[in-house]
């Protein structure tokens, strides 16, 4: 019988608002080439870009608007104006200047799981703005620990739970993306919280494990947090 000892918690769209900003700058980004393509065209072009591109640029607003500028010079044959350009590097500067939106439960989920747990920040992405994000939360004493890491593997959250004390058969990872927050940490012995956020960027999409596994746990909200943690700790061979 061991007792969970690390609780880490993803970052975007999991404690603050994100995808919800990349939205609005890509319909921006549409309705600036709609000379040139169909919406549906310009979404699936930015999509394949962003995907050919995370291996150089990772994730993040900066990779994305690089990936917008390079999708608009390929559908419009290297015509775009200029100011379509600047106009696409001002929605990426608008991006990283948007405040903060914690979403509901975030800052009373962190508290009650620090009461009894390690509790750490794992997230992926640029790491200055991350970071401005943490900073500009409020959250950033509740935490034990902070990753900002290129891409949440199986092997990444090893890491971090062995450099943090523990072990990943004895930690728990709460997020909104079963791609990158759950299945990874269930594929190394730990357990996983999926909180959905509603709006799940195309590039983290995977199929959920199976219902019944004893590791696996979805949540509505964050708000139901504190009692998955305390019926865990009172009952589960992990």
């Amino acid at each position: 019988m061991h007792k969970i000892l690390t609780v880490g918690f993803d970052a975007d769209d999991t404690l603050w608002q994100n995808e919800a900003f990349f939205r609005l700058t890509q319909a921006h980004f549409v309705d600036l080439l709609s000379d040139y393509a169909t919406p549906d065209h310009l979404s699936e072009r930015l999509l394949a870009a962003e995907r050919r591109n995370l291996g150089q640029y990772g994730f993040g607003i900066k990779g994305f608007v690089l990936s917008m500028i390079e999708t608009a010079i390929e559908v419009t044959q290297g015509r775009v104006a200029a100011t379509v350009i600047a106009e696409i590097m001002a929605a990426g500067r608008e991006m990283l200047d948007h405040p903060i939106e914690l979403l509901p439960h975030a800052q009373d989920a962190v508290v009650a799981a620090a009461r009894d747990h390690q509790v750490l920040l794992i997230t992926k992405g640029d790491l200055l703005d991350q970071e401005r994000k943490l900073a500009q939360s409020g959250l950033g004493d509740l935490f034990h620990g902070v990753e900002i890491i290129s891409d949440k593997t199986p092997e990444a959250y090893v890491r971090i739970f062995a450099r943090h004390g523990g072990t990943a058969e004895r930690a728990l990872m709460v997020g909104n993306s079963l791609k990158s927050d759950v299945i990874p940490v269930i594929s190394v012995g730990g357990h996983g919280v999926h909180i959905p956020h509603g709006e799940t960027w195309a590039l983290e999409y995977a199929e959920p494990p199976e219902a019944d596994h004893p590791r696996y746990h979805a949540l509505p909200d964050l708000g139901g947090l504190s009692a998955l943690l305390s019926a865990l700790q009172k009952g589960a061979t992990l």
